[in-house]
């Protein structure tokens, strides 16, 4: 099967599958491809984006749901390590991150919650932030 963007007299591009490029000059030939909006039948390839297949013609295949699993654990695990040794200090994270940055506070690690404004705020100010790829469970709702 082939698909080509086909325009009509009208100026309306469609879509249409054919069995070959011999097909499609037959087909239109006979006048058996109309415009499907207005029903005209002078029908005439549109430009279309090349299809440029990857390198050796190779697709990679979608990860299987146990690779995906593996992934998460693999980065919740990640995670984890990286919090070692830091402080949860909920939603005050914006402020007590602040407050660190301009001497205030003694520098500590920490994570938190912040608003996307809070988060934008502390990096337009050049506080060192970072979004955590997965969520982290509040010590105080951990069972």
């Amino acid at each position: 099967m082939i698909v080509f963007d086909l325009r009509c007299g009208g100026g309306h591009v469609f879509e249409a599958w054919f069995a070959s490029s011999a097909a499609w000059e037959e087909q239109r030939a006979a006048g058996h491809v109309r415009c499907p909006i207005c029903d005209d039948g002078t029908i005439e390839k549109a430009m279309m984006a090349p299809a440029i297949p990857t390198k050796g013609n190779q697709r990679a295949d979608p990860p299987t749901p146990a690779a995906a699993k593996a992934a998460l654990r693999a980065l919740a695990a990640a995670q984890a390590k990286a919090l070692e040794g830091s402080t949860w200090v909920g939603g005050g994270f914006a402020a007590r991150a602040r407050a660190m940055h301009d001497g205030e506070e003694p520098h500590a690690t920490i994570h938190g919650q912040a608003t996307l404004a809070e988060a934008k705020a502390l990096v337009e100010d050049g506080v060192s932030v970072a979004p955590l790829p997965l969520p982290v469970t509040p010590p105080e709702t951990a069972n």
